[in-house]
């Protein structure tokens, strides 16, 4: 195996990005997005108290009740910020335990193909190729980060507004989600005002908008 461009070091956060095979549509509904999110949740752990079917039914039985209360385990990651797409999937997260990253998006990754495969009775690998990662080495990188990963939904024409898009960590950013429901740890990075934070986003539609038609144009 061929070692990577960029090492993946504790206590470094990365831009983690993967995409589906041929651009195939991996999540086609809310709940297959929401259960990516609970992967996600769930697989940054070490060593999780419950099965992630146990922990999946654990959720739901309780009325939505703080999850996180099954997962008292070291983690491997610290999520940053995230967004899931339909055809792909952008992380922020820093490594906090040796090789953390790659074991987190190795079972995040395998466990959804699991879970697809035998929901569409299909077979195969499901993501193309490995995970690509970019270091990003400063606060202020990172938090200009969060807004192009945010803004996702809203380039790729899928919402107008990033709120409107229910598989991101904006609405964790601009406080109007259950202290339960989120799933980010920055604080040690950056303060968010939740209004300015919104601001910071809306600046940068348009522009936004205008970059990924040019990325694509790149790409051809």
């Amino acid at each position: 195996m061929n070692s990577r461009k960029y090492p993946l070091l504790d206590g470094e956060v990365y831009h983690v990005f993967t995409r589906s095979i041929a651009g195939f549509k991996i999540c086609n509904n809310d709940y297959e997005f929401l259960r990516m999110k609970d992967a996600i949740r769930y697989y940054q752990n070490e060593k999780p108290v419950l099965k992630f079917s146990d922990f999946l039914r654990s959720g739901r039985n309780q009325n939505h009740a703080d999850k996180n209360t099954h997962l008292r385990g070291e983690q491997l990651v610290n999520i940053i910020a995230y967004c899931l797409m339909p055809t792909h999937i952008h992380l922020i997260v820093k490594q906090v335990k040796d090789n953390g990253i790659s074991i987190f998006m190795s079972n995040v990754l395998n466990s959804y193909t699991r879970y697809f495969n035998s929901k569409y009775k299909r077979k195969g690998p499901l993501w193309e190729g490995r995970f690509k990662n970019v270091l990003v080495q400063t606060n202020e990188q990172i938090l200009h980060l969060t807004r192009y990963v945010h803004l996702n939904p809203v380039t790729a024409h899928l919402v107008d507004r990033a709120e409107e898009w229910l598989a991101s960590s904006y609405k964790e950013y601009i406080s109007t989600v259950e202290e339960s429901e989120k799933l980010c740890q920055y604080s040690e990075m950056f303060d968010i005002d939740p209004l300015q934070y919104k601001r910071f986003l809306l600046d940068r539609v348009h522009y936004q908008r205008s970059l990924g038609s040019l990325k694509k144009l790149l790409v051809e």
